[in-house]
């Protein structure tokens, strides 16, 4: 959420998103390019007129940020059922997806879906900001029932 809110326009260099991650650019500085799509470059140019200070997006609060999210999911009616693990009593719960989505569950479906595509965790990190052999990002992906069935066609 951190390196979000900070972006600007100045972040935007040849149609991608250049910046060093926060959280990692004390101990291994590196900076993470995210070339745009049209859909991205459109929805920065939407909000070039509420721009302040040069950010990228009006920005409230994390928490605003997040319950923004969760309305987004109500609204689509994305209300699959998940497992869960309680926090406090460590029990699984099943809740809608909705009432659980955040910016953190936004990325790891970022993530997981540029996967579901291209199978090279070299080129999805080189995106993300993961180093390689993050043990975060193996966290992220997963290979589901229709990737295998993918490659097993592949020898057929």
């Amino acid at each position: 959420m951190g390196d979000l809110i900070r972006l600007t326009t100045r972040n935007i260099v040849d149609g991608e998103l250049q910046y060093i991650a926060s959280k990692t650019k004390g101990e291994d500085p590196r900076t993470i390019s995210v070339p745009l799509n049209d859909r991205a470059l459109n929805l920065i140019a939407k909000y070039k007129k509420t721009r302040r200070q040069m950010k990228l997006f009006p920005f409230i609060s994390d928490q605003k940020y997040n319950e923004d999210i969760k309305s987004i999911f109500e609204l689509c009616e994305i209300n699959r059922i998940v497992t869960v693990l309680n926090p406090t009593t460590g029990r699984e719960e099943q809740k809608p997806i909705s009432e659980i989505a955040s910016s953190h569950l936004a990325r790891r479906t970022f993530i997981g879906n540029l996967y579901k595509q291209v199978q090279d965790p070299n080129l999805i990190c080189s995106l993300s900001g993961h180093v390689e052999g993050s043990k975060a990002f193996t966290r992220y992906r997963t290979v589901d029932r229709e990737m295998k069935q993918k490659l097993v066609k592949l020898i057929e």
